[in-house]
């Protein structure tokens, strides 16, 4: 789950990670009246939205009166913002974080990330802050500095030094660097977080070390733990059928395609996507029913499928250990005869009860594609839509 910089930032100073003061504001009235609250000379107003690249697309401006606070936020609310990391549609812009400015001598990287090769939580840290991390470590992968943090002892002191040095922090500020990096890490741990990115974090003129952006991913299985982390969820920054597909407890997520695919099982799913690709084809979505998916579940499952108007045909994959595809297609039926089933639909059945599940879709009188192995189904959904 993402959440919104300002709220990021909340979250960071409840652990004792410096940040600048802001106030967040809906309309371009209230972002002068947070202006006026924070009493600086200079404040910024950013664009909130779940990316990055927002100083780049025009979401990040300097104002220096209220004026020109009231002519930035009108400018940026409404606003279409298409970063590298929103796609071509972009995402509209419907709240700004007010924040206080900041004399910068220095910009740096700061992120915490689990890294999967070694099943460990690392540390990252770089003095080309301000840049997209991708770039650096395409362009200077020198530049990238990493410490490998031992679950059993956590971030120990010398390591956060270690980083500091690493990345030139100035030796009078490396004691509230180490102190920074302490508090991101219990953030992280604390929170069940599965990125938290600062980028830049900055050392300022009169010598703080403060977090001037906040980007923090959660793991969404322990979400459950934190009812406080659950309430800054913002479902206007989230695909509708995404949405609707977690409260059936459905692994969906939407794609650029036009093949929507329906499987039981992560592996499986990825697998289905690749065998589209590889015979020519585009998968509109990632869906994964699970394997103890009941009849309710399929046909929820199917609606969401049907209502992205992208999708021109349907392959329903499925290996039947504890689903059973007897189950699955009674799903398929019930959700075709809902919605009234008008686009080409391949279905391969294999695993417990699959005789009774082909004889019920051979019985139910659609117009179902019957294929014999994954690859056979990839290739007909393909000429289908083709």
């Amino acid at each position: 789950m993402n959440i919104h910089e300002y709220q990021g930032k909340a979250v960071l100073k409840q652990y004792g990670v410096a940040v600048p003061d802001g106030i967040v504001a809906f309309s371009a009235e209230e972002a002068v009246e947070a202006a006026k609250a924070l009493g600086t000379t200079v404040v910024v107003v950013k664009a909130q939205i779940h990316a990055g690249g927002r100083g780049k697309a025009g979401g990040v401006k300097v104002a220096r009166n209220p004026d020109e606070v009231r002519s930035f936020a009108e400018q940026i609310l409404g606003k279409v913002l298409v970063t590298h990391q929103t796609g071509p549609e972009g995402k509209v812009v419907k709240r700004l974080l007010i924040e206080q400015g900041c004399d910068i001598k220095k910009e740096y990287y700061i992120g915490v990330v689990v890294d999967r090769a070694t099943g460990r939580v690392v540390m990252m840290a770089s003095e080309e802050g301000g840049t997209e991390i991708e770039e650096v470590a395409a362009h200077s992968p020198e530049k990238i500095f990493k410490e490998v943090i031992d679950p059993a002892v956590g971030l120990q002191a010398f390591q956060a030094r270690k980083l500091a040095y690493a990345i030139r922090i100035p030796d009078k500020l490396v004691s509230k660097a180490v102190g920074f990096m302490t508090a991101l890490y219990h953030a992280f741990i604390d929170k069940d977080c599965s990125i938290a990115e600062i980028n830049p974090l900055v050392v300022t003129g009169d010598g703080q070390v403060m977090a001037l952006d906040a980007k923090l991913n959660f793991d969404s299985n322990a979400l459950y733990r934190h009812p406080d982390i659950q309430a800054l969820r913002d479902l206007d920054e989230e695909d509708e059928k995404e949405i609707e597909a977690s409260k059936f407890d459905l692994s969906y997520i939407a794609l650029d395609g036009n093949i929507g695919c329906m499987v039981n099982g992560a592996g499986l799913a990825m697998a289905t996507m690749d065998i589209i690709k590889y015979y020519g084809g585009e998968p509109a979505n990632f869906l994964d029913v699970g394997g103890g998916a009941t009849a309710e579940k399929v046909t929820e499952a199917f609606k969401i499928i049907l209502k992205d108007e992208k999708v021109k045909g349907i392959f329903v994959n499925i290996f039947g250990g504890i689903m059973r595809c007897d189950v699955i297609a009674g799903g398929v039926i019930e959700a075709a005869k809902q919605v009234g089933l008008d686009r080409p639909l391949v279905v391969r059945l294999e695993g417990t009860n699959v005789e009774q599940g082909k004889r019920l879709l051979g019985e139910s009188g659609l117009n179902i594609i019957a294929a014999d192995s994954m690859a056979d189904g990839a290739q007909k959904i393909v000429a289908q839509v083709g």
